[in-house]
């Protein structure tokens, strides 16, 4: 992506995700796959206990995509329904709040800064303080984030760790300018943990290129199967829950008067 083209090159998020860039991540089916398999990842890494109900925070939720898979693993997630904030303005919540935190596409928005007087150094440095602070001992945090350059990435990186934080980064398939992933991994304190191996490493490779032999690529999966999923999950914790009928999940057409 060019320099110019990035989002938060062209307005604060506030103002740049409006109601169509929204509609953006809850109609189109790429698009919901790939932020389906981020989330299921980031939650991959921060590895909460195994039969345990966990309280994460999600931020920078956006459409809520992420919160569905941590409720689809059964876990509390705290989410922009709660909080509308800006990051680089710290966390307003108690110490020792949650078991773990991740976010997807977030963190690269801390980079930047619309007023000439707001460093994003200092920005940075007050939300990972405050992240560590809201955070319960020995947890994780997991950003999926697209930094800029590398200068940009180290600069958060060393932040984390000027805010106490430990851990580092997790690259999935650094070789390919299409898949590769960014995770940035924090451990907030506790005993020493080790990072996981990113995907499409010298260690998987084969194995990567033999899962995805052509012909064989597993079809996304449409509106309505998502929309049916999400509603057979919510019977089986005994929500209301309206029939299906042959309109579920069917887009509804735009009136005009």
């Amino acid at each position: 992506m060019s320099s110019s083209g990035r989002p938060e090159h062209q307005a604060p998020p506030e103002i740049f995700y409006n109601e169509t860039e929204a509609a953006k991540y809850t109609s189109n089916t790429y698009m919901l796959d790939i932020q389906q398999k981020l989330s299921e990842r980031a939650l991959e890494l921060l590895a909460p206990p195994d039969d345990v109900s966990c309280y994460i925070l999600d931020i920078g939720c956006g459409s809520g995509l992420s919160g569905d898979v941590l409720t689809e693993a059964d876990h509390r997630e705290v989410e922009g329904d709660l909080i509308l904030g800006d990051m680089g303005d710290g966390l307003p919540f108690r110490p020792g709040t949650f078991d773990g935190v991740i976010s997807i596409s977030a963190l690269q928005w801390l980079c930047n800064a619309d007023k000439k007087c707001r460093s994003p150094a200092k920005r940075m440095l007050k939300f990972f303080r405050t992240l560590y602070s809201v955070m319960r001992n020995g947890t994780r945090a997991v950003f999926q984030l697209y930094p800029e350059n590398s200068a940009r990435l180290e600069l958060l990186t060393q932040q984390a760790m000027k805010a106490g934080f430990t851990g580092g980064l997790v690259v999935h398939f650094p070789n390919s300018s299409k898949a590769k992933k960014i995770f940035l991994c924090l451990f907030c304190g506790g005993s020493t943990q080790a990072l996981s191996e990113g995907l499409g490493t010298e260690n998987t490779a084969t194995n990567v290129r033999q899962k995805h032999v052509k012909g064989q690529r597993k079809p996304l999966k449409t509106l309505r199967d998502r929309v049916l999923e999400k509603k057979e999950r919510w019977r089986r914790r005994g929500r209301e829950t309206r029939p299906d009928t042959q309109y579920t999940g069917r887009k509804r057409r735009s009136h005009h008067f």
